[in-house]
């Protein structure tokens, strides 16, 4: 066997590793501190796409059901158009019922 076959053998760091909640774990660099508390609004996100979003959905729905009418002669494109629909009408039914069973409705 080679120095180098053995597990946890090799390159040697200072990093130690701290678990952290809903996490598996995390690599911690010497006179760094873990990250406990990350927000989606530190990375970007600040809240959902609201009446907008909605809206585009919507119309999203519509302009599919606009391809059904076509010159395709199989019947494969249409079921997957009616999938994208179906799913898509889905998630914005249930958008609905989530609005209107919350506390506070945008």
């Amino acid at each position: 066997m080679s120095e180098h076959s053995g597990r946890g053998q090799g390159h040697q760091t200072n990093a130690g590793v701290v678990e952290q909640s809903r996490r598996e774990e995390g690599i911690v660099r010497p006179g760094e501190a873990p990250v406990h508390d990350e927000h989606p609004a530190d990375w970007g996100w600040h809240a959902e796409s609201g009446r907008f979003g909605r809206i585009v959905g919507w119309l999203m729905v519509l302009s599919l059901l606009a391809l059904l009418f076509g010159n395709h002669e199989g019947q494969v494109e249409n079921l997957w158009i009616l999938g994208f629909v179906l799913t898509l009408v889905g998630m914005l039914l249930w958008d609905i019922r989530r609005r209107k069973n919350a506390w506070r409705s945008r």
